[in-house]
């Protein structure tokens, strides 16, 4: 599902033109990565958490030239499913 089929499912059942509903979900995009860059989590309760996790520094190799170098440590970013959202798409029957 992409980002216009969402705007189209919101819209159809909201009744709410499509160029609000992009706007909103445009905003909670910009909204969550704006948390996450600045160091927050942000819990959506009943949903899931878009969470920040740490990597610790590591030594890489580049095999092409035959190097090593050290990747630093850093922040990823990561989505974890609520449990009651899991266990309905755990459920669903294909």
């Amino acid at each position: 599902m992409t980002k216009a089929d969402i705007v189209n499912e919101i819209a159809k059942k909201t009744g709410i033109d499509k160029a609000t509903v992009l706007a909103s979900v445009e905003a909670f995009m910009e909204t969550v990565k704006d948390a996450m860059v600045g160091g927050e989590n942000v819990y959506l309760r009943g949903f899931g958490s878009f969470i920040l996790k740490k990597r610790a520094p590591k030594t890489a190799r580049n095999i092409s030239k035959n190097t090593t170098m050290i990747i630093p440590e850093h922040n990823i970013p990561a989505f974890k499913a609520a449990k009651s959202f899991a266990n309905v798409v755990k459920e669903a029957k294909k």
